[in-house]
């Protein structure tokens, strides 16, 4: 039921979004051929080809809306998120827009520029307050009582906790819990403040009211074993019932429930970095990695000399690195410390360390001790974005002292990061870093890669932590 009503609602926002885009092009042919804001020297074109136009708009509209995870249940998501979400998904609908038109244009037919421009404004205010709008009567009508439905849960452990807690977030979906079943119903309320109205031996008593519509079984994992005897008494029931099972220790990253064959499978451990996500985060990786090394080329060669110059040794320091799956390689960089500076086994740089030069210092404080690691994505080594690669030596200290660690591995290591334009690199927190590494596999998307590599540009060179 959860699922059909989430797809009710999925529709009806479609629906309501699809509408207010079709008014909002009209209204700016209206704007620009039918008010003197600004003149109209050529002539009123007709309204036909206009019109025509509206079958692009709501296939290109539905399909950016529903990439960008506009249709998607924002458990928890604040409403200034989803707004800024919808000002980025009509901007890059317009300019969709504009390009089927420049493609598919008849040459006696010619779309004014102006137009899209009234268009772009009033569909983004159109659909932000159409949205509002259609939110706040729905949750007028649910806090009334109209088309309520009933849920029981049959477990009072963490996961019947999640549970309630994500329908009581998505009050628009009208349900309402009526308690939870627990082992001994000992206690008068469950997780998050859940009304215990009875054991789970009492789940058939359950079945013959009409005022309830579905039953969850959440059961925690140390009672899976009452779950034959709980499906016994449900076997005759005409209402909704679904399983939640108790995986949260286990799941790690990116769970999720697929078929295979009609084989239910849940995934406990997966990135969404595969397939075509890979592939075009790879294509991406080489159009900017081969662009940024023609930028910076200049100013490779400068340091380039300036390294030779102003120390003995080589120019560049290689250093064994683990990047995607586990795979090695060596990494590239401007060299920043003297000859044998590790002759006494790897470590990390202090304060003040005698080891780097003068002007190593300056690179690293500013980043551009890692240029040369341009190299490296090209040649497929590493991304541009991603998790900052680490030494083996101490990847292996890591993994036994940090949970999960080896999973920053399941992407492949990058020049900055989520983590780095977060303040979190050099000689910091290590366990925070991590964190930051996973939420970035899990959230991974090519519209994150953009925005950290916006930041980058700000907050992304300057170091405060190299020495």
């Amino acid at each position: 039921m959860l699922k059909q009503k989430r797809q009710l609602f999925e529709y009806l926002f479609m629906v309501a979004d699809l509408a207010v885009v079709s008014v909002a092009w009209v209204v700016a042919y209206c704007l620009r051929f039918m008010t003197d804001i600004v003149p109209v020297d050529k002539g009123v074109p007709e309204f036909g080809p206009y019109l025509s136009m509206t079958v692009f708009i709501w296939l290109i509209w539905a399909f950016v809306f529903r990439r960008m995870g506009l249709y998607r249940p924002m458990r928890g998501v604040r409403r200034a998120r989803e707004l800024w979400v919808l000002v980025n998904a009509n901007a890059l609908a317009i300019l969709l827009l504009i390009s089927i038109t420049y493609l598919f244009r008849e040459k006696s037919v010619q779309f004014s520029r102006l137009v899209f421009v009234y268009f772009w404004a009033l569909a983004t205010v159109f659909t932000v307050g159409q949205r509002a709008m259609l939110r706040f009567l729905l949750r007028e009508l649910r806090r009334k009582g109209y088309n309520l439905r009933y849920m029981l849960i049959v477990g009072a452990g963490r996961v019947a906790g999640d549970l309630a807690s994500r329908v009581r977030l998505h009050q628009e979906l009208g349900i309402q819990l009526l308690g939870c079943l627990s082992k001994t119903a000992d206690e008068k309320r469950g997780p998050g403040g859940i009304p215990v109205v009875g054991r789970y031996e009492d789940v058939g008593q359950f079945i013959g009211r009409t005022d309830l519509d579905q039953i969850v079984v959440a059961l925690p994992l140390e009672d899976h074993q009452r779950l034959p005897e709980i499906m016994a008494q449900l076997k005759d029931s005409i209402v909704d019932i679904k399983i939640v099972p108790d995986l949260y220790q286990f799941a790690s990253l990116g769970g999720a429930i697929e078929e295979f064959e009609g084989l239910p499978v849940i995934s406990l451990q997966e990135c969404p970095l595969d397939g075509i996500n890979l592939f075009t985060k790879r294509v991406v990786d080489l159009v900017l990695g081969c662009s940024l090394l023609v930028v910076f080329s200049p100013l490779m060669l400068l340091i380039s000399a300036l390294v030779k110059l102003s120390s003995r040794g080589p120019i560049f320091f290689k250093q064994e690195r683990v990047s995607f799956d586990g795979s090695r390689f060596s990494i590239l960089k401007f060299r920043t410390m003297y000859m044998n500076a590790e002759s006494h086994g790897p470590g990390w740089t202090t304060p003040g360390d005698h080891r780097v030069t003068p002007l190593g210092r300056f690179l690293r404080s500013t980043s551009l001790d890692e240029l040369p690691q341009l190299l490296n994505v090209i040649k497929g080594d590493m991304s541009i974005v991603g998790p900052r690669p680490e030494r083996p030596v101490f990847i292996q200290e890591f993994r036994r002292r940090i949970p999960r660690y080896m999973l920053r591995h399941k992407v492949p290591a990058g020049i900055t990061g989520w983590a780095q334009v977060n303040g979190w690199r050099g000689d910091t927190s290590i366990d925070k870093r991590i964190e930051y590494d996973l939420y970035y596999i899990e959230h991974w998307s090519l519209l994150l890669d953009l925005k950290i590599l916006w930041l980058t540009l700000f907050k992304g060179f300057r170091n405060r932590n190299a020495y």
